[in-house]
C-alpha cells in the first residue's frame, strides 16, 4: 500500500509537470478535451493515441501511467481495433491526462478474447464510478461514467485556500486520475470528452462527505457517482475534512464553486460535526447556523442553483439499550427547520443513519466505522478506533440512504439515479460480505481532521 509520502512525491512530479507546459507554445498550451486512448503495446488503432506499459507520466506527454513495473500487455487479436490488446496489473494500478476542469465523460472498454476481466474503476481520491464489472471470456464491455475535475484557481487573483494535506492529493489539479481496481483489470481504451450541458451534483461538507483520499476512511459523498446515469449528471464533491460552514466560506470554497456552478445545478449542504464546536468557527444552530444556511439557499437561488439540505449522520454512540445517543444537539432539528421555512429539500440522514446503525448494533456497527486491530494497515502499530469516520463499506450503505432520500423526494435529480438502484431500507443493511469495495493502494493511519 502507498503512503502519503509517496504520493507528496508523484505531486511534486506533476507540479514539475505542470511548469514544463507553461513553456510549451501558445498553439501547444491550448487543452485539448477530448481524448481516445488505446492501451497496449501493438499497433495501434486508427484515431487512437497508444498507451503501452512503458508510458509512464513525463513531462513530455499530456498523459501517463503510474507504477509502471506492475503493468503488462497482453495481446488477443489481429490488432484491427483497441480490443485486439490489452493493459492489466495484478494490483490497482493508475492512469492520468492533463485537461481543463469541468465534467468529462468517459466510456472505457475492459475485457479479453482469451479470458475473463474483472474490474472497479475509481476517480481522482477513490472516488468510485464504476463498482464492479466482469466479462466472460470472448466477451467485451463497454464502461461509461461522467467524472467532475476541478482545480484550485477561481480567477487571477484568488485561491481556493488548500490545507497541507490536500496538496498530496489527486484532487486539486487540472488532472484527471483514474484507478484501476478489481480482481482482473483488463483496459483496452479510454475515451474522454467534455460534457457541459448536464447538472452537476455539488457538495458542501465535512469529512463525512469528503473524497477521503487513503484508506481505510471514506465518506458519502465519493460513493455517490456510481448512483447516478453515466451523461446524465456529474457529482462535484468539494467537501473537506474538519469544515464549517463558516471555515467552508473562509477557505473560498464556497465561491469556487460559486466560479464553476451553472443553472439547473444542485448544492447539497451537510455540515454539523464541526460546526457545534467552540472557537472561532463555531455556529449557534437556532441562530448564526440557521442564519448562514438560509444565506447560501439565498445565493443558490439567485443564481438558479437548487440548495438541498443534508442533516448529519450520527455518530458510534450507543446507550445501555442499544439505542444511538444524539451527539450532534440541536443541529439536525435547526436543519429541518430550516428545510421547512424555506421549502427546501432535505434528505434526513441523520434520521436514517440512526435506524441504520441500530440496525447494525453496538458490535457489528464497528465493520462500517474504522475500527482495526494494531498492524492491520502498514504503518499501523496502534489499533484504529474512530467512531465518527467510514470505511468504505460505511460509507457505501450511507449513500444508499441518500440515494434513497433523493428517490422520495421532489428533486428532478431523482430521474437520474442509475435505473438499476434497487432501493434501499436502513433497518435492513446489505451484510459486508455482500459488497463489494476493492481497497486502493493508497494508505495511511492519520485520522482525518473533524473527529
Amino acid at each position: 500500500m502507498l503512503t502519503k509520502l509517496t504520493i507528496h512525491q508523484f505531486m511534486k512530479n506533476l507540479r514539475f509537470l505542470c511548469a514544463s507546459f507553461a513553456l510549451f507554445t501558445v498553439t501547444s498550451a491550448i487543452a485539448q478535451d477530448s481524448f481516445r486512448f488505446d492501451f497496449g503495446d501493438q499497433k495501434k488503432s486508427a484515431h487512437y493515441i497508444k498507451v503501452s506499459p512503458t508510458d509512464t507520466l513525463k513531462p513530455s506527454a499530456r498523459y501517463g501511467l503510474h507504477n509502471v513495473q506492475t503493468i503488462s500487455a497482453k495481446r488477443t487479436g489481429s490488432f484491427n481495433s483497441p480490443k485486439d490488446d490489452y493493459i492489466t496489473s495484478s494490483s490497482p494500478f493508475f492512469f492520468s491526462v492533463k485537461l481543463h476542469e469541468g465534467n468529462y465523460n468517459v466510456k472505457l472498454v475492459t475485457g479479453d478474447a482469451a479470458g475473463t476481466s474483472d474490474v472497479c474503476i475509481k476517480a481522482e481520491c477513490r472516488r468510485f464510478m464504476v463498482q464492479h464489472v466482469t466479462t466472460q471470456k470472448g466477451e467485451f464491455a463497454e464502461i461509461a461514467f461522467t467524472v467532475h475535475i476541478r482545480d484550485s484557481v477561481i480567477d487571477d487573483k484568488r485561491k481556493v485556500r488548500l490545507k497541507p494535506r490536500e496538496r498530496n492529493n489527486f484532487y486539486w489539479d487540472d488532472w484527471l486520475t483514474l484507478e484501476f481496481n478489481g480482481n482482473a483489470p483488463k483496459i483496452c481504451s479510454v475515451e474522454i470528452s467534455p460534457a457541459n450541458d448536464i447538472p452537476t451534483v455539488f457538495l458542501a461538507g465535512n469529512s463525512t462527505v469528503v473524497d477521503q483520499a487513503v484508506e481505510p476512511w471514506a465518506a458519502w459523498g465519493q460513493m455517490l457517482p456510481m448512483f447516478l446515469q453515466p451523461g446524465k449528471a456529474a457529482v462535484a464533491n468539494y467537501a473537506e475534512s474538519g469544515e464549517t460552514m463558516l471555515a467552508f466560506k473562509r477557505e473560498l470554497r464556497l465561491e469556487k464553486i460559486w466560479s464553476m456552478a451553472k443553472k439547473g445545478d444542485y448544492l447539497f449542504m451537510e455540515f454539523a460535526h464541526n460546526d457545534q464546536k467552540p472557537g472561532g468557527n463555531h455556529l449557534d444552530p437556532f441562530t448564526t447556523y440557521t442564519q448562514t444556511i438560509k444565506e447560501w439557499i439565498s445565493e443558490c437561488r439567485s443564481r438558479g442553483v437548487n440548495p438541498v439540505l443534508v442533516t448529519s449522520m450520527n455518530r458510534r454512540r450507543f446507550d445501555s439499550t442499544g439505542k444511538i445517543i444524539n451527539t450532534l444537539g440541536d443541529y439536525p432539528d435547526a436543519m429541518r427547520k430550516v428545510a421547512k421555512e424555506e421549502n427546501v429539500p432535505l434528505l434526513d440522514l441523520n434520521a436514517m443513519s440512526k435506524t441504520l446503525f441500530e440496525s447494525w448494533g453496538e458490535e457489528y456497527s464497528k465493520k462500517a466505522f474504522v475500527h482495526y486491530p494494531a498492524n492491520t494497515f502498514p504503518g499501523q502499530s496502534t489499533e484504529l478506533k474512530d467512531d465518527t469516520h467510514f470505511n468504505t463499506y460505511g460509507a457505501y450503505e450511507l449513500c444508499k440512504c441518500i440515494v434513497k432520500a433523493i428517490s422520495l423526494s421532489n428533486l428532478p435529480l431523482k430521474a437520474l439515479i442509475v435505473k438499476d438502484f434497487k432501493g434501499f431500507d436502513p433497518a435492513k443493511p446489505d451484510l459486508i460480505e455482500n459488497v463489494y469495495l476493492p481497497a486502493s493502494p493508497l494508505g495511511d493511519v492519520v485520522v482525518p481532521d473533524g473527529n
